[in-house]
């Protein structure tokens, strides 16, 4: 069975189908711009928020090294038991 459709029809259909999908690439190129811009963000703000956590538990550590030792805490004498 031929195909009845002219040469400048399919033309017009083949153009219009890449057209179509030449969007959706550039829509899917959008996204995947802006997903990675997203993840970049969360590893500078993740790198950030690392930093903060060591500087403040080396504080920590440091505090602890300087400071006086505690006094040592009195033991809970159990009571006696009542003789007959």
């Amino acid at each position: 069975m031929a195909d009845t459709r002219s040469a400048t029809e399919r033309d017009a259909a083949r153009t219009r189908a890449q057209k179509h999908f030449t969007a959706s690439e550039e829509r899917d190129s959008q996204i995947k711009q802006l997903i990675e811009s997203e993840r970049s963000a969360t590893d500078t703000k993740t790198a950030k928020l690392r930093a903060l956590r060591l500087a403040k538990e080396e504080e920590e550590r440091a505090a602890a090294r300087n400071a006086p030792p505690a006094p040592p805490k009195a033991r809970a004498r159990k009571p006696r038991a009542k003789t007959a």
